[in-house]
């Protein structure tokens, strides 16, 4: 069986890559830590949308991942490190929102139940918030680097949800004469030939 996607890490993101046959993944909130190769992934994360949002993507497609350390700083007001503790033990309301999350914005748009579900399946959270002793990070690390088994299905390669719109807005009328050549649509803010119309 295939345990780690082929362009693993999927998302890019502010982490180093470490050994991808790791059974943990360190996730250090707001502050730098330096990372040990011991560790699939190792990094931080302030926010609780965009950041939770790439963390899950870039562990489901690991199957080797059995386990993250949250620890560090958290952001202020963002709560990156709370709302991933929220969604892994809660998962996300209809609307997307993580539920119990006490973050800013805590919405998850770009990924499916199904990647959240994934997620809360193949690995334990390790809470540590706070923690920002490095040999403290590292024992953890080496306590629980080997611990465990694969997680049984293979790599889950999470896509996008939302498929973007084109901020570009097609005039219906003008509405201000600029010339004998163009007009303008107020509403939409664009300028086009006259003969358009």
């Amino acid at each position: 069986m295939k345990t780690v996607a082929e362009t693993w890490p999927i998302v890019k993101g502010d982490y180093t890559v470490g050994n991808p046959r790791s059974r943990i993944a360190v996730v250090t909130l707001a502050s730098q830590i330096n990372s040990s190769p011991e560790a699939a992934l190792w990094g931080s994360s302030k926010t609780e949308n965009l950041g939770v949002e790439k963390i899950i993507v870039n562990i489901i497609s690991n199957s080797n991942i059995r386990y993250i350390l949250v620890c560090g700083m958290e952001s202020r007001g963002h709560l990156a490190g709370h709302s991933l503790l929220a969604i892994h033990a809660n998962g996300v309301d209809e609307k997307g929102r993580i539920l119990g999350s006490k973050g800013a914005i805590p919405f998850i748009e770009n990924i499916s139940k199904a990647a959240i579900k994934r997620f809360q399946q193949q690995v334990v959270l390790l809470d540590r918030i706070g923690l920002t002793d490095p040999d403290e990070i590292i024992k953890i690390v080496k306590r629980y680097k080997d611990q465990g088994e694969v997680y049984p299905d293979e790599p889950f390669v999470a896509t996008s949800q939302k498929k973007r719109r084109s901020t570009f807005a097609v005039p219906l009328s003008g509405d201000i004469i600029i010339s004998e050549e163009f007009v303008m649509d107020a509403a939409a803010g664009v300028v086009c030939q006259a003969k358009d119309f």
